[in-house]
């Protein structure tokens, strides 16, 4: 069984190509490095600048599951969780070494370099938070994705925007939604008005980034159709569902 799906997993990172993994990953490294500076923070809108980036993660999402499905999406995104979670430990680990940061020998001041050491070196309520909200939004924007594409039944990029646009929003939704209550809410003792309005608000400002540049991924994935990449993935999981 085990053996079954590493082998599947390699197939899949053989067959989506290199430079939309490495976008998806470093958008969610970066990402989650950048939520440490907020952008807009009102009573009903908070964002932070990691918001630049998050929509990069979920047209990634999209094009994945267009092509290759939502089991393939989900996995693509363990794979992005996985590397940042790897990032994050190890800047964590850097952050605890003596040496002092840059900005130190501009300003002489230590607690210059302790706040970079705290910001880089992350805190462990905000990461295991940001960790679970990405899975969480990665499941339903991949499994929604996928329905509406089954219903639909369409390739225009009309069909591809309602599939993206509906599974984006909500997807964006739950994901500030499980950020809010994880570590807003509790931490920072946001009430729940404002971990319901910012977590709406904010997924309505991500969903319209990505519509900017839908008509992009869209026409990416029909070269990758035109081009039948990925077509060794796609034939095995046509044989596993036929077995």
């Amino acid at each position: 069984m085990l053996r079954g799906v590493l082998a599947d997993y390699k197939v899949l990172l053989r067959s989506v190509p290199a430079p939309t993994v490495t976008l998806f990953v470093v958008s969610v490294i970066v990402m989650n490095l950048m939520a440490n500076k907020e952008l807009i923070n009102t009573p009903y809108l908070a964002l932070d600048c990691g918001f630049a980036l998050s929509w990069v993660s979920f047209l990634c999402m999209d094009m994945i599951c267009k092509r290759f499905g939502a089991r393939a999406s989900i996995e693509i995104s363990l794979l992005a969780l996985g590397a940042n979670l790897a990032v994050c430990a190890l800047l964590a680990l850097l952050c605890m070494t003596p040496g002092m940061w840059g900005a130190y020998y501009d300003t002489a001041s230590t607690q210059v370099n302790d706040a970079l050491n705290a910001t880089i070196g992350g805190t462990w309520y905000v990461v295991l938070g940001s960790s679970c909200a990405m899975l969480c939004s990665s499941v339903v924007n991949s499994l929604l994705n996928q329905a509406i594409g089954a219903l639909t039944k369409k390739d225009t990029f009309g069909a591809f925007a309602l599939r993206s646009y509906v599974s984006t929003g909500l997807a964006q939704f739950v994901d500030n939604l499980v950020f809010a209550l994880m570590v807003s809410h509790v931490f920072f003792g946001w009430s729940m008005v404002q971990v319901l309005a910012c977590s709406l608000t904010g997924a309505v400002a991500e969903l319209l980034c990505e519509v900017l540049l839908s008509p992009v991924g869209y026409k990416v994935v029909r070269g990758w159709e035109r081009e039948n990449v990925g077509a060794a993935y796609l034939r095995r999981q046509k044989e596993s569902v036929q077995r």
